[in-house]
C-alpha cells in the first residue's frame, strides 16, 4: 500500500519519519531515532570563511524556484534513502504547501539546497546537497536565519553527523525532543517571512 501525504504529516507530528534503504528499494522504514539530532536555533556556527563567502556574495538565495529539482539533487548520490515514492510524497507535501526547499543559485542554476516539512513551528530538515564549495552550508545559514525571523523553534535534522555537529547542531534523547516536538507543533511560525538583516551569529571577525 502507497503511502500518503496526510500518513506523512501524522507521522512526523508524533516524531517519527520514513526512510528507505536506497533508491531502488520499494519498501519504506518508519525511523525514531533513540537519541535526535536537532539545531538550536540560536547556535547555529558561521565561521569566518563561510562569513567572508556571504559577504562576497555572486550568488542568490531563493525558495522553491524548484523543490522537485533540489529533492531529486539531494538524492543524486551513491547511496540515498530517497525512494520513487518518497520523492513523489514530498513532491505532494510541496504542492500542500507543507515542504519548502532553501535554494542557492549561481547565475541561476542549482548548486546547493536543503529541503524540509514545516509543522507548526517545527521545521524537519530532510536532507541537502551541495555541487559547489560551501552550496550547502549557503543552503543552511540563509534557511536558519529564514526559520529564526519566520519564528520557528525547532530545527529537526534527524541525526546528528560530524558536519551537523561543526555548525553547531546537537543530540538530545528522545523524550526531550518529544517534548520540543509538541511545543513547537503548538506554535505558528511563517516560513515566508523574510529574514531582513543577518540574524545568526558569526564566530570571529
Amino acid at each position: 500500500m502507497r503511502l500518503s501525504p496526510e500518513l506523512l504529516l501524522r507521522a512526523y507530528a508524533m516524531g517519527i519519519f520514513p526512510m528507505a534503504e536506497g533508491r531502488d528499494d520499494p519498501e519504506i522504514h518508519w525511523i525514531d531515532p533513540r537519541r535526535r539530532g536537532i539545531f538550536p536555533l540560536d547556535q547555529f556556527h558561521i565561521s569566518r570563511s563561510l562569513a567572508r563567502r556571504i559577504r562576497r556574495g555572486g550568488y542568490e538565495a531563493v525558495v522553491n524556484e524548484d523543490f522537485r529539482e533540489t529533492v531529486r539533487a539531494c538524492a543524486a548520490r551513491e547511496e540515498t534513502w530517497i525512494n520513487e515514492e518518497i520523492f513523489d510524497l514530498y513532491g505532494q507535501l510541496h504542492d500542500m504547501g507543507f515542504a519548502h526547499s532553501q535554494e542557492i543559485r549561481i547565475n541561476g542554476d542549482l548548486v546547493g539546497g536543503v529541503y524540509g516539512v514545516v509543522l507548526g513551528g517545527a521545521f524537519f530538515g530532510e536532507s541537502m546537497f551541495s555541487r559547489v564549495t560551501d552550496g550547502s552550508k549557503l543552503a543552511l545559514a540563509h534557511l536558519m536565519a529564514r526559520l529564526r525571523a519566520g519564528g520557528f523553534t525547532l530545527f529537526d535534522t534527524q541525526f546528528l553527523t560530524p558536519h551537523l555537529a561543526s555548525l553547531g547542531a546537537i543530540e538530545i534523547p528522545r523524550a526531550d525532543y518529544r517534548k520540543r516536538l509538541a511545543a513547537a507543533l503548538e506554535g505558528e511560525a511563517d516560513f515566508f517571512r523574510s529574514p531582513g538583516e543577518w540574524p545568526v551569529r558569526r564566530d570571529g571577525p
